[in-house]
């Protein structure tokens, strides 16, 4: 259920030239990933915008000492990225993900996780974003991963048809855990003005087809707050009634919110599932199309497995329940 706002700006993105990015080494054009092929590049044309008075510079780590080369995360980022799996058989639909982190830092990789490749299985064009963290000093403060956000999805829609075989009707955004807030946001805020347009890419919407959301940060009021993302977020406003309501995700949802579907496990104990019931009692109030899924198990990721060892099928229950709401993959 897109607004009419965003099919009249959706049908610009056939009209208007890619911007010009570099290539990042890490994966190179083209690069075989299961049966698609990667690229990963800059997300800004030049310097992002609002660059901190001292200098940012890229920075990773590796999740676990035994894990594996490309399981890292980055504290710090200079330079937010697009990592893109492209299906060998494209069906027009596309998918941003946000990966989580607390704030503190960003869980994603060089190379397209498994996420991305069960999407991409399935024909779905999959964009993971590397986004920049409040705590590097960015002019725009709580607001720079959404700039990021925003910019990701009008990037995507610049290339629908040329780079990728990508419909720009038919993009949708998941979140997970504090990646869950900057969709949440991004869904909820798309078309506030957090940055001046860099060039034609930022004449096109920013608004998703629908949102999923998993296991998400989304208060940052004391009830059911995960404190560490409120505290990375908000820095020295993390006390403030007035920051904590204008960053809590469930506060002034517009009519006009793509459908959101929100997924978590009862026994988080990471982000508490008053989280994700503060989202959907607010996404009601609001009259947006949303459903919640709520597993017994599972703790702070996808849901545990079933007692004979099979894998609950959550992202194909939310691939169907798109399906249902203009996201047909």
């Amino acid at each position: 259920m897109t607004s009419r706002r965003t099919f009249l700006a959706c049908g610009l993105a056939a009209s208007l030239p890619l911007p010009a990015f570099a290539q990042d080494p890490g994966v190179g054009a083209g690069a075989r990933v299961g049966s698609g092929t990667a690229e990963r590049f800059p997300l800004w044309p030049k310097t992002p915008p609002g660059a901190p008075q001292t200098k940012v510079t890229d920075a990773w780590v590796k999740r676990s000492p035994t894990g594996a080369a490309d399981d890292i995360a980055w504290p710090h980022v200079a330079t937010p990225m697009l990592t893109v799996l492209k299906p060998a058989r494209p069906n027009g639909a596309a998918m941003l993900i946000c990966p989580g982190g607390g704030y503190v830092r960003v869980a994603v990789g060089r190379n397209p996780g498994a996420i991305s490749q069960w999407f991409a299985d399935r024909g779905v064009t999959a964009f993971e974003l590397l986004y920049r963290l409040p705590h590097d000093g960015w002019a725009a403060g709580p607001d720079v991963a959404l700039q990021d956000a925003q910019r990701a999805m009008r990037v995507i829609r610049a290339g629908a048809g040329t780079r990728w075989t990508v419909d720009p009707a038919r993009v949708a955004i998941t979140g997970f855990s504090a990646g869950g807030h900057v969709a949440a946001k991004l869904a909820a805020r798309s078309t506030l003005a957090v940055y001046d347009p860099q060039d034609a890419a930022d004449r096109l919407s920013a608004t998703p087809t629908v949102a999923g959301l998993f296991y998400p940060v989304i208060t940052m009021f004391d009830e059911g707050v995960h404190a560490q993302s409120r505290r990375e977020l908000l820095g020295a406003n993390a006390a403030s009634p007035d920051f904590q309501r204008r960053y809590s995700a469930q506060v002034d949802l517009p009519a006009d919110m793509p459908p959101t579907f929100i997924a978590c496990n009862a026994d988080d104990p990471v982000v508490l599932f008053k989280n994700s019931l503060l989202m959907i009692e607010a996404l009601h109030a609001a009259k947006v199309p949303a459903s919640l899924m709520v597993f017994e198990k599972g703790g702070h990721g996808p849901p545990a497995k079933r007692r004979d060892g099979t894998i609950v099928p959550w992202q194909q229950m939310f691939a169907d329940w798109a399906g249902d709401h203009g996201w047909p993959a």
